[in-house]
Formats: C-alpha cells, sequence, structure tokens
C-alpha cells in the first residue's frame, strides 16, 4: 500500500450518486475523498484549488459538462487523472471524453470493488477501459490521428505503444523491456509526436485500432 492515499475529487450532478461514492470509497486504506462537485465548472475549480490525484467524473451536467470540463483541465495542465463513471454509453458519449483526455472511462453499474481497483489503476498511470468501450471506439467511422504513419515508428517504440496500449504504465514497461524510466519517457514522448497524438489514451486507442496489442 502506498504511504499517501490517493487523494480523489467527486464530478458528478446527483448529490446522492456522490454520497454514494463518498461512502464506499471513505472505507478505502488507500483512497480519500478531498472534495466534490455538481458540475464541470465547479469541478474544474476545486481540482485546480484541491489537486487531487484521480477526478470521479460524470459526462452530462447541467452547465459545464464533463467533456468541456476535461478540455479545461488539460488547458490548465492540471496533472489529475480523470477517470468517467458515467450511465451513458452511447458512442457520441464516450468517443468526446476519451479525445478530451479521461484516463479512463466505466459504468456507474461497475462493482464498488472494481471501481476502486479501476482508481487505482488509473492512479498508477494506467489507460482503463471497458470492454464494450473498447469495441464502440474501434466501430467508430471517424479515423484519428496518426493513421498511416505506423511506419515512422522504430521497432522499440511499437514495442512500448503496444504496452502502452495493455495499460502498463513507464515503470511497469521499464521493467518488462530493461529500460529506464527516463528512456521510457522519451520513446512515449516520440510515439505522440510522429503520430500527431495528444495523450496516452490516444496512443493506447491507434495502438488497438491497429493491431498492436496481443
Amino acid at each position: 500500500m502506498a504511504d499517501k492515499p490517493i487523494r480523489v475529487l467527486l464530478v458528478d450532478d446527483h448529490q446522492v450518486v456522490r454520497r454514494g461514492l463518498r461512502t464506499f470509497l471513505e472505507v478505502q486504506d488507500d483512497i480519500e475523498v478531498v472534495g466534490e462537485a455538481a458540475d464541470g465548472a465547479e469541478g474544474v475549480a476545486l481540482a485546480e484549488e484541491l489537486r487531487p490525484d484521480v477526478v470521479l467524473m460524470d459526462v452530462k451536467m447541467p452547465g459545464m459538462d464533463g467533456v468541456e470540463a476535461l478540455k479545461r483541465l488539460r488547458e490548465l495542465a492540471n496533472p489529475a487523472r480523470v477517470l468517467i463513471v458515467t450511465s451513458f454509453t452511447e458512442q457520441r458519449t464516450v468517443v468526446p471524453a476519451l479525445r478530451a483526455g479521461a484516463s479512463g472511462y466505466v459504468y456507474k453499474d461497475i462493482d464498488p470493488d472494481a471501481l476502486a481497483g479501476a482508481i487505482r489503476s488509473v492512479h498508477a498511470g494506467h489507460v482503463l477501459l471497458q470492454p464494450e468501450v473498447a469495441d464502440a471506439l474501434l466501430s467508430q467511422d471517424d479515423t484519428p490521428s496518426g493513421t498511416g504513419r505506423g511506419s515512422v515508428l522504430t521497432e522499440r517504440e511499437r514495442e512500448v505503444l503496444g504496452l502502452i496500449a495493455d495499460g502498463r504504465s513507464n515503470r511497469e514497461i521499464a521493467r518488462a523491456l530493461v529500460l529506464s524510466e527516463k528512456t521510457v519517457k522519451t520513446h512515449v514522448s516520440n510515439i505522440l509526436m510522429k503520430l500527431d497524438l495528444s495523450d496516452r489514451t490516444q496512443a493506447a486507442l491507434w495502438a488497438v485500432r491497429h493491431g498492436l496489442t496481443d
């Protein structure tokens, strides 16, 4: 267990949902709920003030929704990793959220213990998608940035990209490939630049669509 608990911010317009999440998460020894927000704008403000490690965010909220909040957090270079927790399964909802910078996307009917595991996974640097979410992304008609550019990647970069798609953190990739974390970070930066992608989530999706996963 980590020395410091994972600091979590809850952003959902339904008070009963926030209360339920808080009640469950507060019994986890390694997770601390540091605040709650009822919409995206309040969530962004609290994320800047509280600097949580992970934000649990709904997509559909009055005022500023989850997608706009994600874009705003990215503009502010806020380091919090965002895990979307929502009841909306439509592709038109899933894709914009992930492209806006979400580190994971799960549904509100997720098992409580699985949710705690998802928080830990996202905090560790993994990209987390439920199978049906990945299927929705793979079935979309539009083509993400980077298409046709796989040939510019070195063999090592392709290995790193495949491990990103498997949900590995930089530390885990370094161990798997017997590299330093600094070297892995350099490879990740080069991959994003060469494929014209903005983050690890988009890189993972690109790898899945182009067959770089097992």
